[in-house]
């Protein structure tokens, strides 16, 4: 059995330059590389007042608030989601998920696909690309979120 605790994942921070606004901490804890054949799960966590990132998934993806108040919007459709509710995100659609709230936004994102790529509107820092995603951490066997953090992140 494949298992991950969303209190115990090591994030990585990205943002955007030309926009502080733009800033989140992310991970995968579930994908090819920990495990799963057909599917992947990202978590990641907004600070008041500031976005995701505008940018396109390579799968269908079901968002799920599990704390705090967020605008979700896909090209000019805006969405507002609160604790428990959840969002269908099309596959290669322009979308954005903003925290309105006054505490941290935290979402689970769960995809139709174990390797996910996304495209932003403009590169990812602190890594400068634009097109990111499941970290091709290459392995005889699964690893661990906090294990694939230590090896992209030399730490």
């Amino acid at each position: 059995m494949i298992t991950a605790n969303l209190n115990s994942l090591q994030l990585l921070e990205g943002w955007f330059r030309s926009d502080p606004a733009t800033r989140q901490k992310t991970a995968f804890p579930l994908y090819k590389s920990t495990g799963t054949e057909s599917m992947s799960v990202v978590y990641f966590e907004i600070e008041p007042g500031n976005s995701l990132g505008t940018h396109s998934d390579s799968a269908e993806e079901i968002i799920l608030i599990l704390e705090g108040e967020a605008e979700a919007s896909i090209e000019e459709e805006i969405a507002l989601l609160n604790k428990g509710e959840m969002a269908v995100i099309p596959k290669m659609k322009l979308h954005n998920i903003r925290n309105i709230g006054s505490g941290p936004l935290k979402v689970a994102g769960f995809f139709a696909s174990a390797l996910v790529e996304s495209t932003f509107t403009e590169p990812l820092m602190p890594i400068v690309q634009q097109t990111v995603g499941t970290p091709p951490v290459n392995s005889p066997s699964p690893m661990a979120w906090n294990e694939i953090f230590k090896i992209i992140t030399g730490s």
